[in-house]
C-alpha cells in the first residue's frame, strides 16, 4: 500500500547539479528538503562510468575554475580540481602552436572586451559579431577564437549569444581549464552526500507536480509547502505544461585507451577545425582516470558528426587524433562513446541568463536551460530558484555569494 510521506517546505525534482545545489541552500536556510531523483544515481547528465578501472565522463562541458558557484555552493568545499597546463595547443591541421598563459588569458580577455563593447546595443550570433570584425588586438592568434568559443559553449557554429560568449572569455581568462578529480560526476556525489540523511530519494519518478505536492509512479505522493522542478528542459515541460523547450546542441564524447600516454602532459589541444572540437589525455591530467598502466584519451565532437554512430565516428576522428598527437591511433582501443542529442541548451539571442525561475508562488524551476549552458550556469540557477522559493515561504534567506557579477 502506497503511504503518503511527511509534509515538507520543498521537494525538487531531479538530483542534478542545479536540483543539488538548490538543495543545499535551502536546508542551509532551515528548510526541510525532499529530492527525488528518476534515475538510479544522482547527477543527471554529469555523470561518470566506471568500465575496468577507466572513469569515462559522459559530459563534454568544460570545468573552469574562476567559475563563482564551484567555490560558493555549499557542498563543494571538498572538490578537488586537476588543472590542465597553463595555456592552449592549437593545431591548425597540420601543426601544433601552443599559445601560452599570459597570452591566452591575455587575448581572451580583450576579445571579451571587444565582444561586450560590440554589443552594448543588441546581442547578435557569435559568429555574426566575430565576422563584424571587432577591434581585436594583433597579438590574438588566428584560429584561437573560434574554436576556443565553440569549446567553451559547446557550440561548433558559434549560433549562440555574443554577450553569452563574452562571459565564457572572461571565465576562460581569469581562471584555467580543469577537470574535477575521479570524474565529473564528483560534483553531483559531494553534493548528495554532504545533504541531511534521506534528503535524496533515487529510482522515484514524479509523474505531476502542482503547489502543495509530487504525485510519483509507485511511491505515493509527496506533500510540500512548494515545488521546484529541476530536471532537463524536455523532462521539465511535461511536468510543467507551457515551458518552452529550447533547441540543444548534441555532444558525442570518445574514450580511447592505449599502452603508453602520446603526450606525457596534461595539455589541452584545441583544433582550428573538426570533426574533433578538443581532446586531451585524461590520465595526464588525472592519473585517478585510468589504471596503472593504461592511458585514457578523451576527444569531445560537436555538431552533426556527433551524431554519426560510436564505429562510424571512431573512425571519422582517427585521421584527426593521429595528426594532433603526432602518432599513429591504430593500437589504440576504443573505450566507449557517450552521444547526448540533448547535452547542452543552446543560447539564441537574444539570450537572458537569468530567465525566471519562479512561475508562481509555490512552483520554481531550475537548470541551465534557465541560465547558461555551462556547469556555472547550473549551480547559478538553482541558487537562484532557491532564493525566490525562501522568498515566498518567507523562511530566512541564505548568504549571496559575493562574485555575482562574474557569472558565466
Amino acid at each position: 500500500m502506497l503511504r503518503t510521506a511527511s509534509t515538507v517546505d520543498v521537494v525538487i525534482v531531479g538530483a542534478g547539479l542545479a536540483g543539488l545545489a538548490a538543495a543545499h541552500h535551502l536546508t542551509s536556510a532551515g528548510a526541510t528538503v525532499t529530492v527525488l531523483e528518476a534515475a538510479p544515481h544522482t547527477g543527471g547528465r554529469t555523470t561518470t562510468d566506471h568500465l575496468d578501472g577507466f572513469r569515462l565522463d559522459r559530459t563534454g562541458q568544460l570545468f573552469v575554475t574562476s567559475y563563482p558557484e564551484l567555490r560558493t555552493t555549499p557542498g563543494l568545499n571538498g572538490l578537488v580540481l586537476r588543472h590542465f597546463s597553463p595555456g592552449l595547443c592549437l593545431h591548425n591541421g597540420q601543426r601544433t602552436h601552443r599559445v601560452g598563459a599570459p597570452r591566452s588569458t591575455r587575448g581572451a580577455l580583450s576579445a571579451a572586451r571587444a565582444l561586450s563593447r560590440s554589443e552594448r546595443r543588441a546581442d547578435r550570433p557569435v559568429a555574426q559579431a566575430l565576422a563584424a570584425r571587432p577591434p581585436f588586438p594583433p597579438y590574438i592568434p588566428d584560429g584561437f577564437l573560434r574554436p576556443l568559443l565553440s569549446a567553451l559553449l559547446c557550440d561548433p557554429g558559434l549560433s549562440g549569444s555574443s554577450r553569452s560568449a563574452a562571459q565564457a572569455l572572461r571565465a576562460f581568462a581569469r581562471g584555467r581549464l580543469c577537470l574535477p578529480a575521479g570524474g565529473a560526476s564528483a560534483l553531483p556525489e559531494l553534493l548528495a552526500a554532504s545533504l541531511p540523511p534521506g534528503t535524496v530519494r533515487t529510482s522515484v519518478r514524479a509523474v505531476s507536480v502542482s503547489t502543495t505536492s509530487v504525485t510519483t509512479a509507485g511511491h505515493g505522493r509527496f506533500p510540500c509547502r512548494s515545488v521546484l522542478v529541476a530536471t532537463g528542459a524536455r523532462d521539465a515541460a511535461e511536468l510543467l505544461p507551457g515551458l518552452r523547450i529550447p533547441d540543444f546542441h548534441p555532444v558525442t564524447i570518445v574514450h580511447h585507451t592505449t599502452d603508453s600516454p602520446p603526450v606525457r602532459e596534461p595539455v589541452f589541444f584545441l583544433p582550428a577545425d573538426g570533426p574533433v572540437a578538443h581532446t586531451y589525455v585524461a590520465s595526464e591530467t588525472d592519473p585517478s582516470r585510468a589504471p596503472a598502466g593504461r592511458a585514457l584519451i578523451t576527444t569531445t565532437v560537436l555538431g552533426a558528426p556527433a551524431t554519426l554512430p560510436a564505429r562510424a565516428l571512431d573512425k571519422t576522428v582517427r585521421p584527426q587524433l593521429d595528426r594532433i598527437y603526432g602518432t599513429s591511433t591504430d593500437a589504440w582501443e576504443l573505450l566507449a562513446a557517450h552521444h547526448d542529442p540533448e547535452a547542452v541548451p543552446a543560447m539564441p539571442v537574444p539570450h537572458d541568463p537569468e530567465r525566471s525561475v519562479r512561475l508562481l508562488a509555490g512552483l520554481y524551476v531550475c537548470g541551465d536551460h534557465r541560465d547558461t549552458g555551462t556547469v556555472q550556469g547550473a549551480l547559478r540557477s538553482g541558487r537562484r530558484a532557491a532564493r525566490a522559493a525562501l522568498d515566498d515561504l518567507r523562511l530566512p534567506p541564505f548568504r549571496e555569494p559575493c562574485e555575482l557579477s562574474a557569472a558565466a
